[in-house]
């Protein structure tokens, strides 16, 4: 089975997959990718760093030993109108 390798950036942070994952199909990849990067989301929006006043760029991007295979974005923005 293929392996494939789960980099995550978090705004100009990119932080690298070392081990990877070993999958049977893109559709795996692809399902593998937007758990993680929903997973960055919730963490993010639960970090008492981020007061939601700018918006917050993530991604997984996802190569193999051959290179890059696909990438999950997501940007979200928190607006608050009560302090």
């Amino acid at each position: 089975m293929p392996r494939y390798y789960f980099d995550f950036r978090d705004g100009d942070n990119l932080s690298f997959d070392e081990e990877g994952l070993e999958l049977s199909s893109i559709a795996s990849v692809q399902e593998e990718a937007a758990k993680a990067l929903a997973d960055m989301a919730r963490d993010a929006v639960r970090s008492s760093k981020y007061n939601g006043s700018e918006s917050r760029r993530m991604s997984v991007e996802v190569r193999n030993e051959d290179g890059p295979v696909l990438q999950v974005k997501f940007t979200f923005e928190v607006a608050r109108y009560l302090s």
